[in-house]
């Protein structure tokens, strides 16, 4: 089990259960920003006992926790993310497929920028930058 997750759950004050740590590692055994369903499927063969309700619930309770973030497609489909250091997305509008991409110096120019030019009436918490293209067949 993921030493480190069940201590995360525990700051968070929530129960360790089998069923959280099985959800949590699919997320990061997938690697690809996966949905619900993703999710879903790949459990039904280890922990056939986990019902849809609850992936949905123990999901949505790992993002109001700040244990995963929420990761919106152009197709307007959920997937989620358990990196939840700074970083952004590349979208590919053919494939649905979601990659991470960091970039030190772009994230600095994006916050700087935002730092000279506040918006009127609305604060900033974070920003990420989906960039929407297609995916090169020699991209890896």
């Amino acid at each position: 089990m993921n030493t480190f997750f069940r201590e995360k759950l525990k700051q968070k004050g929530l129960k360790v259960t089998l069923q959280r740590v099985a959800i949590y590692d699919t997320v990061l055994h997938l690697k690809n920003h996966p949905t619900a369903e993703n999710i879903i499927e790949y459990l039904k063969n280890s922990h056939p006992n986990i019902s849809v309700g609850t992936v949905y619930k123990v999901l949505d309770l790992f993002v109001e926790n700040d244990l995963l973030k929420k990761v919106k497609t152009e197709n307007g489909i959920m997937r989620y993310d358990a990196v939840l250091a700074n970083h952004h997305h590349l979208y590919c509008t053919e494939t649905d497929r979601i990659e991470d991409y960091e970039d030190e110096e772009l994230s600095n120019i994006i916050n700087n920028y935002f730092k000279k030019n506040k918006i009127q009436k609305f604060k900033i918490q974070d920003i990420k930058l989906q960039i929407t293209g297609k995916f090169n067949n020699n991209f890896k």
